[in-house]
């Protein structure tokens, strides 16, 4: 697998668009990262890592609607990739539908929002967009 955040993202578009209560994904410590902002944010109902095998797992419960079962996430897209890394400074941080999404972005302080990012003054590589 080349790029494992890709696959991350693509197997919770892939368990939301089929209406799956719970989804599996291999660990890393980015993707705990990534799910603990998403739980942090309101995109996911609950996680847990799971040390199973040598790398250890991370299921995730999404989260719906109680009345019209739409799901919490609606769009995921992955911004940085391997073959072209995304940077940005921190006065041109990108918003993600007038800022009623996130944008997920790397930076030395750790893995922060767009917003936070703003907040403390930092820039890094924009990981994803999710709303």
């Amino acid at each position: 697998m080349t790029d494992p955040i890709a696959d991350y993202l693509t197997r919770l578009r892939n368990a939301i668009r089929a209406n799956h209560r719970v989804v599996e994904i291999p660990a890393s410590k980015l993707k705990k990262e990534i799910t603990k902002l998403l739980y942090n944010k309101g995109y996911i109902q609950s996680y847990k890592f799971e040390e199973q095998g040598p790398q250890g797992v991370i299921k995730i419960a999404l989260k719906y609607h109680p009345v019209t079962k739409q799901p919490a996430i609606v769009h995921l897209e992955r911004v940085s990739k391997p073959g072209l890394r995304k940077y940005t400074k921190s006065n041109a941080l990108p918003r993600v539908l007038n800022g009623l999404g996130i944008a997920v972005i790397s930076t030395s302080k750790g893995l922060i929002t767009d917003k936070e990012a703003k907040e403390l003054n930092v820039g890094g590589e924009v990981i994803c967009y999710v709303y």
